[in-house]
């Protein structure tokens, strides 16, 4: 992606005059948060930078359109126009992932995961997924999420010495509680699932097979990462990770689910489609679709790989011992505090990431993503010195907060 200057976003410009004459006290809110994206490094996994050109469609007029159903068969008139662009987006989505049906009216993955629960279970059903304290998200079985209170979820977990799943008590779990589905993907395992694994494990005991993809599908869409979509009966996506569209879901699935999908979005668990945000979607599909964009795909992985051999260097434990994507999960022990601590104190330098749970351990540890600094333009060399910056952000160094803002002004947000 290339780097935009702010002065050439002429729209964007002129859309923030809007903002700044009609209410000023929001237009200090907004340039605040360009201020703080501009001056530190985003290094949440789940976030990225999007192009001027998703951002345009995300402020254009289809948000002014209210368009319940789907395309050819709206509850409102008028959408003639936004059915044009459902389709794109459809389409584009079909031929991005290789799936025979694409739904892309879910606000977000954890309303991707409802709908295909929606689609395949009913209340009281087994799921079998990873745990919590494993790296499963929300929407694997957590006692304050809709999935915990519906479902009766069992986790498995990982390999104590590893941080690797363990297929073998994957598959006995499956023997033993017989699910109605199977969930394979997280927000914190930094290693590719085996899919064929799953659906063998699946098809063992007649289960579904659920792929949460939320964080690798952006790697699968530059060929940087092993495609569910072969696999899975159905897989569920969020568009604004590493795929850097607009903050969204996605759901993929075959011809044989296409209608319940469709019926699960809406009308069962959505109402109108954020048509903006669906032709925002369409520009990213398109986006990802290029070969710049496989280029930058594999960038982040060879980003994360570096930067995580740079935590191990400087003393940082790491889950798994390193990443074959863009997430790395690294354990701050070694210099004396957790990760809640680990992330208050990068934080004050600039280093923005997550604190998270860490496999078999009671302390927290913190995870990071190269998603949005590849963006960025960033490179190994970049990733090898920020290595060492968290190193002395974790004892404290008074010139690391400098340093990070000189390298946040060399490679400015797109």
């Amino acid at each position: 992606m290339p780097v935009i200057s702010v002065d050439s976003r002429t729209d964007e410009r002129a859309g923030f005059e809007a903002v700044r004459r009609q209410d000023p006290e929001m237009a200090d809110v907004l340039l605040g948060e360009a201020e703080r994206q501009a001056t530190s490094l985003q290094l949440i996994a789940a976030e990225n930078f999007t192009s001027p050109a998703v951002r345009a469609a995300l402020g254009s007029e289809l948000g002014n359109k209210y368009a319940e159903g789907y395309p050819g068969a709206r509850h409102h008139g008028g959408c003639e126009v936004v059915d044009v662009a459902e389709r794109i987006a459809v389409d584009r989505a079909k031929a991005l992932f290789g799936a025979a049906h694409a739904n892309v009216q879910t606000h977000s993955g954890t309303s991707a995961v409802l709908a295909a629960y929606a689609a395949l279970l009913k209340p009281g059903d087994t799921v079998l997924a990873m745990g919590l304290p494993y790296g499963g998200h929300l929407t694997h079985g957590s006692p304050a999420n809709f999935s915990g209170r519906w479902f009766d979820f069992v986790g498995y977990g990982v390999e104590p010495d590893t941080g690797l799943i363990d297929y073998g008590e994957v598959w006995d779990l499956a023997v033993e509680h017989r699910p109605k589905a199977i969930v394979c993907g997280s927000i914190a395992y930094p290693r590719h699932p085996d899919y064929q694994a799953f659906r063998e494990i699946a098809d063992d005991v007649g289960a579904h097979l659920i792929a949460d993809a939320a964080h690798p599908i952006g790697l699968v869409a530059g060929g940087a990462a092993p495609s569910p979509v072969p696999y899975a009966d159905v897989v569920c996506a969020t568009t604004h990770k590493v795929l850097r569209g607009p903050r969204g879901g996605l759901t993929l699935c075959g011809a044989d689910l296409a209608a319940r999908i469709d019926r699960a979005v809406f009308p069962f668990t959505q109402g109108g489609a954020q048509m903006h945000t669906i032709a925002a979607k369409a520009v990213a599909f398109g986006e990802a679709s290029t070969p710049a964009f496989s280029g930058y795909a594999h960038q982040v992985v060879a980003n994360a790989r570096i930067l995580a051999e740079g935590l191990l260097a400087e003393g940082f434990g790491l889950v798994t011992g390193g990443t074959d994507t863009h997430l790395v999960l690294a354990d701050p022990a070694p210099f004396g505090v957790d990760g809640r601590t680990a992330r208050g104190r990068l934080a004050g330098a600039g280093l923005v990431l997550d604190s998270c749970a860490l496999p078999h351990a009671e302390a927290r540890g913190i995870r990071l993503g190269t998603a949005a600094v590849t963006s960025q333009g960033m490179g190994e060399a970049e990733m090898a010195r920020i290595a060492v910056l968290f190193a002395m952000a974790m004892r404290e160094d008074p010139g690391t907060r400098a340093e990070v803002r000189e390298l946040a002004r060399r490679f400015p947000p797109p």
